[in-house]
């Protein structure tokens, strides 16, 4: 019997991680963007979690990639062929699969130039029809914030390639900013650092490992240590070295000081009235490097407003992007800068 419910899609496209939200299932795919292919015939051999162990590993002819830099398409080919194996594991139970249509989220800051670049993407994918929707509000929404209102909240998503900051009211995007530095760019800092104190090259699998073991970005939380393996840097030989949790609070100090810094900014530019709303309300946050040790406390601590780490952060932003399903016939197709304005004129969800 033909499988004939919807199969519309709600896809966080990461620099670090795609996630999709089937209509009717919940969260079905969590993969990293990662894709391998040889270079020889073009031939894909894996996508996801299995293309990301291969990473610094494959032999000449194999190139593990992440297509995704900094939130942006960097590898359009490469992001058509790992989003054409997500929308068909996401739809792998259907006997029966039309083509999707999509809502994506994408940073805030992106030109309709990038928007373009995904919205071509997905539909070279297979998508059916194709909708954006801003990284902090598909959050806000994923976290169970109540935007309708005129209230403002405030968001801070702190993802793989971007951090995205918002002020939110009245189901649209007040004030917004988007900054290149996030999961990725910690876990490069940690390499370099690795590297020059300790004469070990190790790879970005190893440094993101270290960056959620005995990543800290405040002070106050006991010393913990965790051996690390790597290729000596002198000899070529493998060696095993010692990195304490202090050490990568130094590394990563710097920055958190600059979100720190974007928070602040954001709220400046924001109006008396959301701001005196955000005080009442809070900053949530959400993405997968919130949950850095201290984050919390070191916005509290600049901003002198309370700040919580939403439930499941890592997935609030795909949860957001499922919930926007709900209104999908009143959103406008295109870019977001065209559509930003419009594409939430009903409050049902």
């Amino acid at each position: 019997m033909f499988n004939l419910t919807s199969n519309d899609l709600g896809v966080d496209l990461g620099t670090s991680n795609v996630l999709i939200y089937a209509d009717g299932k919940g969260l079905v795919v969590r993969e990293p963007s990662v894709v391998a292919i040889d270079k020889n015939t073009g031939k894909i051999l894996q996508v996801g979690a299995a293309a990301r162990n291969m990473l610094g590993r494959t032999p000449g002819n194999v190139v593990a990639m992440k297509p995704l830099r900094e939130g942006i398409i960097s590898d359009h080919e490469m992001t058509v062929r790992l989003l054409q194996a997500m929308f068909r594991s996401a739809n792998k139970s259907s006997v029966f699969t039309p083509k999707p249509r999509v809502v994506i989220s994408v940073p805030s800051g992106v030109s309709e130039v990038e928007e373009r670049s995904v919205i071509n993407a997905a539909l070279e994918a297979g998508a059916r029809r194709v909708f954006l929707i801003e990284e902090p509000l598909a959050a806000a929404l994923g976290a169970g914030l109540d935007i309708k209102g005129a209230k403002g909240h405030m968001v801070v998503d702190i993802g793989g390639g971007t951090t995205d900051i918002a002020v939110l009211s009245m189901n649209g995007v007040a004030v917004s900013s988007s900054l290149k530095v996030a999961g990725d760019h910690m876990d490069d800092l940690i390499a370099r650092y690795v590297r020059r104190q300790h004469g070990l090259a190790i790879g970005q699998v190893t440094a993101e490992s270290v960056k959620i073991q005995i990543g800290r970005v405040y002070t106050g939380a006991d010393e913990i240590s965790m051996n690390v393996k790597g290729r000596d840097i002198k000899t070529g030989m493998p060696r095993v070295i010692t990195l304490m949790s202090s050490e990568i609070f130094e590394v990563l100090r710097r920055p958190a000081r600059q979100i720190a810094d974007e928070v602040l900014s954001v709220l400046e530019q924001t109006s008396p009235e959301l701001v005196s709303d955000i005080s009442e309300t809070g900053i949530t946050l959400t993405g997968g490097c919130s949950q850095l040790y201290g984050f919390d406390a070191l916005l509290m601590e600049r901003t002198g407003i309370n700040c919580t780490v939403a439930d499941d952060p890592e997935f609030c932003t795909a949860y957001g992007c499922g919930k926007s399903l709900a209104w999908i016939n009143h959103m406008t197709e295109g870019p977001i800068n065209i559509a930003r304005q419009r594409m939430m004129k009903s409050n049902q969800y």
